[in-house]
Protein backbone atom coordinates (compact mmCIF):
# COMPACT_ATOMS: atom_id res chain seq x y z
CA UNK A 1 0.00 0.00 0.00
CA UNK A 2 0.97 3.65 -0.34
CA UNK A 3 1.79 5.82 2.66
CA UNK A 4 2.80 9.48 2.92
CA UNK A 5 5.81 9.40 5.21
CA UNK A 6 7.58 12.25 7.01
CA UNK A 7 11.22 11.54 6.18
CA UNK A 8 12.66 14.18 8.52
CA UNK A 9 11.44 17.15 10.51
CA UNK A 10 11.00 20.21 8.33
CA UNK A 11 8.70 21.89 5.84
CA UNK A 12 5.94 20.26 3.79
CA UNK A 13 8.51 19.08 1.26
CA UNK A 14 9.76 16.37 3.67
CA UNK A 15 6.83 14.12 2.72
CA UNK A 16 7.70 11.04 0.67
CA UNK A 17 5.10 8.64 -0.73
CA UNK A 18 6.40 5.12 -0.18
CA UNK A 19 5.17 1.56 -0.68
CA UNK A 20 4.87 -0.42 2.55
CA UNK A 21 3.25 -3.76 3.45
CA UNK A 22 -0.41 -3.76 4.40
CA UNK A 23 -0.85 -3.71 8.18
CA UNK A 24 -2.57 -6.69 9.80
CA UNK A 25 -5.32 -6.21 12.40
CA UNK A 26 -4.78 -7.86 15.76
CA UNK A 27 -7.31 -8.86 18.38
CA UNK A 28 -9.99 -6.21 18.78
CA UNK A 29 -8.87 -4.38 15.64
CA UNK A 30 -10.00 -3.92 12.05
CA UNK A 31 -8.23 -2.99 8.84
CA UNK A 32 -9.84 -0.01 7.12
CA UNK A 33 -9.53 0.64 3.41
CA UNK A 34 -8.98 4.38 3.78
CA UNK A 35 -10.86 6.75 1.47
CA UNK A 36 -10.66 10.08 3.33
CA UNK A 37 -8.07 11.31 5.84
CA UNK A 38 -8.65 14.02 8.40
CA UNK A 39 -5.87 16.63 8.40
CA UNK A 40 -5.03 18.73 11.44
CA UNK A 41 -3.03 21.86 12.16
CA UNK A 42 -1.39 19.93 15.00
CA UNK A 43 0.01 17.46 12.46
CA UNK A 44 1.76 20.30 10.63
CA UNK A 45 3.36 21.43 13.88
CA UNK A 46 4.60 17.93 14.72
CA UNK A 47 5.98 17.49 11.19
CA UNK A 48 7.90 20.77 11.49
CA UNK A 49 9.65 19.49 14.61
CA UNK A 50 8.14 22.13 16.87
CA UNK A 51 6.34 19.61 19.06
CA UNK A 52 9.23 17.33 20.02
CA UNK A 53 8.85 18.14 23.71
CA UNK A 54 5.21 17.06 23.69
CA UNK A 55 4.73 14.38 21.01
CA UNK A 56 6.60 11.08 20.60
CA UNK A 57 6.70 10.94 16.78
CA UNK A 58 10.19 10.81 15.28
CA UNK A 59 11.01 10.49 11.56
CA UNK A 60 10.48 8.44 9.62
CA UNK A 61 6.82 8.15 10.54
CA UNK A 62 3.41 8.21 8.85
CA UNK A 63 1.14 10.91 10.32
CA UNK A 64 -2.61 10.77 10.54
CA UNK A 65 -4.92 10.23 13.49
CA UNK A 66 -8.28 10.12 11.69
CA UNK A 67 -9.59 8.12 8.74
CA UNK A 68 -12.85 7.20 7.05
CA UNK A 69 -13.40 4.24 4.77
CA UNK A 70 -14.63 0.64 4.67
CA UNK A 71 -13.64 -2.29 6.86
CA UNK A 72 -11.76 -4.81 4.71
CA UNK A 73 -10.50 -7.22 7.37
CA UNK A 74 -11.26 -7.94 11.01
CA UNK A 75 -9.02 -9.27 13.75
CA UNK A 76 -9.67 -11.92 16.36
CA UNK A 77 -12.73 -11.36 18.51
CA UNK A 78 -14.27 -8.80 16.15
CA UNK A 79 -17.75 -9.15 14.67
CA UNK A 80 -17.39 -10.46 11.11
CA UNK A 81 -20.46 -8.41 10.20
CA UNK A 82 -18.28 -5.29 10.23
CA UNK A 83 -16.68 -6.32 6.94
CA UNK A 84 -17.66 -3.83 4.27
CA UNK A 85 -19.17 -1.36 6.74
CA UNK A 86 -18.42 2.34 6.30
CA UNK A 87 -16.62 3.64 9.38
CA UNK A 88 -14.77 6.64 10.75
CA UNK A 89 -12.00 6.04 13.25
CA UNK A 90 -9.04 7.29 15.24
CA UNK A 91 -5.78 5.50 14.54
CA UNK A 92 -4.17 6.29 17.88
CA UNK A 93 -1.85 9.02 16.60
CA UNK A 94 -0.05 7.67 13.52
CA UNK A 95 -0.59 5.69 10.34
CA UNK A 96 -3.58 7.49 8.86
CA UNK A 97 -1.90 8.99 5.79
CA UNK A 98 -2.10 5.70 3.91
CA UNK A 99 -4.32 3.52 1.74
CA UNK A 100 -5.03 1.23 4.69
CA UNK A 101 -4.95 1.65 8.45
CA UNK A 102 -5.45 -0.58 11.46
CA UNK A 103 -7.77 0.81 14.13
CA UNK A 104 -9.26 -0.45 17.37
CA UNK A 105 -12.98 -1.22 17.27
CA UNK A 106 -13.28 0.93 20.40
CA UNK A 107 -12.00 3.93 18.42
CA UNK A 108 -14.36 3.41 15.49
CA UNK A 109 -17.93 4.44 14.67
CA UNK A 110 -20.17 3.13 11.90
CA UNK A 111 -21.18 5.96 9.58
CA UNK A 112 -24.94 6.37 8.98
CA UNK A 113 -26.07 5.57 5.43
CA UNK A 114 -27.11 9.17 4.76
CA UNK A 115 -23.78 10.68 5.85
CA UNK A 116 -20.97 10.91 3.28
CA UNK A 117 -17.55 9.61 4.27
CA UNK A 118 -16.08 13.02 3.52
CA UNK A 119 -18.48 14.56 6.02
CA UNK A 120 -17.66 11.88 8.59
CA UNK A 121 -13.92 12.47 8.27
CA UNK A 122 -14.38 16.24 8.58
CA UNK A 123 -16.36 15.79 11.79
CA UNK A 124 -14.00 13.33 13.47
CA UNK A 125 -12.02 16.01 15.29
CA UNK A 126 -13.67 19.36 14.62
CA UNK A 127 -17.20 18.10 15.27
CA UNK A 128 -16.12 16.46 18.51
CA UNK A 129 -14.25 19.56 19.67
CA UNK A 130 -17.11 21.91 18.80
CA UNK A 131 -19.66 19.81 20.68
CA UNK A 132 -17.37 19.50 23.69
CA UNK A 133 -16.70 23.24 23.77
CA UNK A 134 -20.42 24.02 23.66
CA UNK A 135 -20.96 21.69 26.60
CA UNK A 136 -18.03 23.16 28.56
CA UNK A 137 -19.17 26.76 28.00
CA UNK A 138 -22.82 25.79 28.57
CA UNK A 139 -24.16 27.64 25.53
CA UNK A 140 -27.89 28.15 25.96
CA UNK A 141 -30.81 29.68 24.04
CA UNK A 142 -30.37 33.12 25.66
CA UNK A 143 -26.65 33.41 24.96
CA UNK A 144 -24.93 35.73 22.54
CA UNK A 145 -21.87 33.98 21.13
CA UNK A 146 -18.68 35.36 19.57
CA UNK A 147 -16.70 32.95 17.36
CA UNK A 148 -13.13 34.10 16.72
CA UNK A 149 -11.43 32.39 13.80
CA UNK A 150 -14.74 31.46 12.22
CA UNK A 151 -13.33 30.45 8.82
CA UNK A 152 -11.58 27.24 9.87
CA UNK A 153 -13.18 23.82 10.05
CA UNK A 154 -13.83 24.15 13.79
CA UNK A 155 -14.93 27.78 13.57
CA UNK A 156 -17.50 27.11 10.88
CA UNK A 157 -19.03 24.30 12.93
CA UNK A 158 -19.11 26.60 15.97
CA UNK A 159 -21.07 29.16 13.94
CA UNK A 160 -23.56 26.48 12.88
CA UNK A 161 -24.02 25.14 16.40
CA UNK A 162 -24.45 28.66 17.78
CA UNK A 163 -27.15 29.35 15.21
CA UNK A 164 -28.94 26.19 16.34
CA UNK A 165 -28.52 26.63 20.10
CA UNK A 166 -27.92 30.29 20.95
CA UNK A 167 -29.79 33.59 20.70
CA UNK A 168 -27.26 35.10 18.28
CA UNK A 169 -23.76 34.60 16.92
CA UNK A 170 -21.12 37.02 15.67
CA UNK A 171 -18.37 35.54 13.49
CA UNK A 172 -14.86 36.99 13.28
CA UNK A 173 -12.75 36.03 10.27
CA UNK A 174 -10.29 37.67 7.92
CA UNK A 175 -10.28 39.17 4.44
CA UNK A 176 -11.45 37.03 1.55
CA UNK A 177 -12.81 34.33 3.87
CA UNK A 178 -15.58 36.59 5.17
CA UNK A 179 -17.91 35.85 2.26
CA UNK A 180 -17.81 32.12 2.88
CA UNK A 181 -18.51 32.60 6.59
CA UNK A 182 -21.42 34.92 5.83
CA UNK A 183 -23.13 32.16 3.82
CA UNK A 184 -23.75 30.32 7.09
CA UNK A 185 -26.01 33.12 8.27
CA UNK A 186 -24.40 34.52 11.44
CA UNK A 187 -25.99 37.69 12.80
CA UNK A 188 -22.84 39.64 11.96
CA UNK A 189 -19.49 38.98 10.31
CA UNK A 190 -16.51 41.12 11.29
CA UNK A 191 -13.12 41.39 9.59
CA UNK A 192 -10.34 40.89 12.13
CA UNK A 193 -7.90 42.55 9.71
CA UNK A 194 -9.55 45.89 10.47
CA UNK A 195 -7.93 47.80 13.34
CA UNK A 196 -11.35 48.69 14.74
CA UNK A 197 -12.79 45.16 14.72
CA UNK A 198 -13.21 45.07 18.50
CA UNK A 199 -15.20 48.31 18.42
CA UNK A 200 -17.36 46.91 15.62
CA UNK A 201 -18.08 43.79 17.66
CA UNK A 202 -18.80 45.84 20.76
CA UNK A 203 -21.31 47.88 18.78
CA UNK A 204 -23.11 44.67 17.81
CA UNK A 205 -23.18 43.21 21.32
CA UNK A 206 -23.90 46.48 23.10
CA UNK A 207 -22.96 47.18 26.71
CA UNK A 208 -23.73 43.62 27.80
CA UNK A 209 -21.01 41.99 25.68
CA UNK A 210 -20.72 38.39 24.51
CA UNK A 211 -21.98 35.73 26.91
CA UNK A 212 -19.66 33.16 25.33
CA UNK A 213 -16.41 33.79 23.43
CA UNK A 214 -14.93 30.85 21.52
CA UNK A 215 -11.34 31.71 20.62
CA UNK A 216 -10.14 29.44 17.82
CA UNK A 217 -7.03 31.55 17.07
CA UNK A 218 -5.21 32.56 20.25
CA UNK A 219 -2.49 35.16 20.53
CA UNK A 220 -3.23 38.87 20.39
CA UNK A 221 -6.50 38.29 18.55
CA UNK A 222 -7.83 36.08 21.32
CA UNK A 223 -6.65 38.52 23.97
CA UNK A 224 -8.52 41.34 22.24
CA UNK A 225 -11.62 39.14 22.03
CA UNK A 226 -11.48 38.56 25.80
CA UNK A 227 -12.33 42.22 26.35
CA UNK A 228 -15.70 41.55 24.69
CA UNK A 229 -16.76 38.89 27.21
CA UNK A 230 -19.73 39.93 29.31
CA UNK A 231 -19.66 40.04 33.09
CA UNK A 232 -20.40 36.53 34.25
CA UNK A 233 -19.65 35.22 30.76
CA UNK A 234 -17.49 32.36 29.53
CA UNK A 235 -14.26 32.55 27.54
CA UNK A 236 -12.70 29.49 25.90
CA UNK A 237 -9.01 30.00 25.10
CA UNK A 238 -8.46 26.79 23.14
CA UNK A 239 -7.02 28.06 19.82
CA UNK A 240 -3.34 28.27 18.81
CA UNK A 241 -3.09 28.85 15.01
CA UNK A 242 -1.53 32.23 15.89
CA UNK A 243 1.35 30.31 17.46
CA UNK A 244 0.23 30.47 21.09
CA UNK A 245 -2.83 30.40 23.30
CA UNK A 246 -4.38 33.69 24.36
CA UNK A 247 -2.77 34.96 27.57
CA UNK A 248 -5.86 35.97 29.53
CA UNK A 249 -5.56 38.37 32.47
CA UNK A 250 -6.90 36.10 35.20
CA UNK A 251 -7.26 39.00 37.62
CA UNK A 252 -9.45 40.87 35.17
CA UNK A 253 -11.41 37.67 34.54
CA UNK A 254 -12.03 37.22 38.27
CA UNK A 255 -13.11 40.85 38.69
CA UNK A 256 -15.65 40.47 35.88
CA UNK A 257 -16.71 36.98 36.87
CA UNK A 258 -15.65 35.51 33.52
CA UNK A 259 -15.10 31.75 33.59
CA UNK A 260 -11.96 31.01 31.54
CA UNK A 261 -11.25 27.54 30.18
CA UNK A 262 -8.47 26.31 27.89
CA UNK A 263 -7.67 23.42 25.61
CA UNK A 264 -7.64 21.09 28.61
CA UNK A 265 -11.43 21.33 28.68
CA UNK A 266 -11.54 19.58 25.29
CA UNK A 267 -9.12 16.80 26.27
CA UNK A 268 -11.52 13.88 26.38
CA UNK A 269 -11.41 10.30 27.53
CA UNK A 270 -11.61 7.71 24.76
CA UNK A 271 -15.17 6.92 25.79
CA UNK A 272 -16.32 10.56 25.74
CA UNK A 273 -14.55 11.18 22.44
CA UNK A 274 -16.42 8.37 20.74
CA UNK A 275 -19.67 9.49 22.34
CA UNK A 276 -19.18 12.90 20.73
CA UNK A 277 -18.27 11.26 17.39
CA UNK A 278 -21.63 9.50 17.44
CA UNK A 279 -23.40 12.73 18.36
CA UNK A 280 -21.64 14.64 15.56
CA UNK A 281 -22.69 12.03 13.01
CA UNK A 282 -26.29 12.21 14.23
CA UNK A 283 -26.26 16.02 14.09
CA UNK A 284 -24.98 15.82 10.52
CA UNK A 285 -27.63 13.27 9.54
CA UNK A 286 -30.27 15.61 11.00
CA UNK A 287 -28.92 18.59 9.06
CA UNK A 288 -27.93 20.58 12.16
CA UNK A 289 -24.26 20.77 11.19
CA UNK A 290 -22.55 20.39 7.84
CA UNK A 291 -18.76 20.66 7.78
CA UNK A 292 -17.42 22.95 5.10
CA UNK A 293 -14.65 21.17 3.19
CA UNK A 294 -12.70 23.93 1.52
CA UNK A 295 -10.00 21.88 -0.16
CA UNK A 296 -8.95 18.27 -0.69
CA UNK A 297 -5.61 16.88 -1.79
CA UNK A 298 -4.62 13.43 -3.06
CA UNK A 299 -2.35 11.34 -0.86
CA UNK A 300 0.68 12.01 -3.01
CA UNK A 301 0.22 15.74 -2.32
CA UNK A 302 0.03 15.50 1.46
CA UNK A 303 2.70 18.18 1.63
CA UNK A 304 0.47 20.59 -0.27
CA UNK A 305 -2.31 19.97 2.24
CA UNK A 306 0.05 20.90 5.06
CA UNK A 307 1.25 23.96 3.17
CA UNK A 308 -2.33 25.20 2.74
CA UNK A 309 -2.99 24.85 6.46
CA UNK A 310 0.28 26.47 7.52
CA UNK A 311 -0.05 29.29 5.01
CA UNK A 312 -3.49 30.20 6.43
CA UNK A 313 -4.86 30.09 2.87
CA UNK A 314 -7.20 27.19 3.63
CA UNK A 315 -10.91 27.88 4.13
CA UNK A 316 -12.90 25.41 6.17
CA UNK A 317 -11.67 21.87 6.47
CA UNK A 318 -8.69 20.42 4.63
CA UNK A 319 -8.82 16.71 3.81
CA UNK A 320 -6.64 14.16 2.02
CA UNK A 321 -8.15 11.49 -0.23
CA UNK A 322 -6.66 8.20 -1.40
CA UNK A 323 -8.64 7.80 -4.61
CA UNK A 324 -10.08 4.51 -3.36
Amino acid sequence: MRAAMVSEFGGPEVFQVVEVPDPVPGAGEVLVGVEVIDTLWLETMVRSGAGQDFWPMRPPYVPGNGVAGRVVQVGAGVDQGLRGRRVVAHTGGEGGYADRAVVSVDAMAVVPDDVDLTVAAALLHDGVTALALFDVTKVGPQDRVLVVGASGGLGLLCVQLARARAASVVAVARGAKLEGVARLGPDAVIDSARPDWVEQARAVFGEHGADVVLDNVGGALGEAAFTLAARGGRFSAHGTPSGRFANVDRRAADERGVAVTGIEAAQLSDRDRMRYVGQALREAAAGVIAPVVGQTFPLDRAGAAHAAIEGRTAFGKTLITTGA
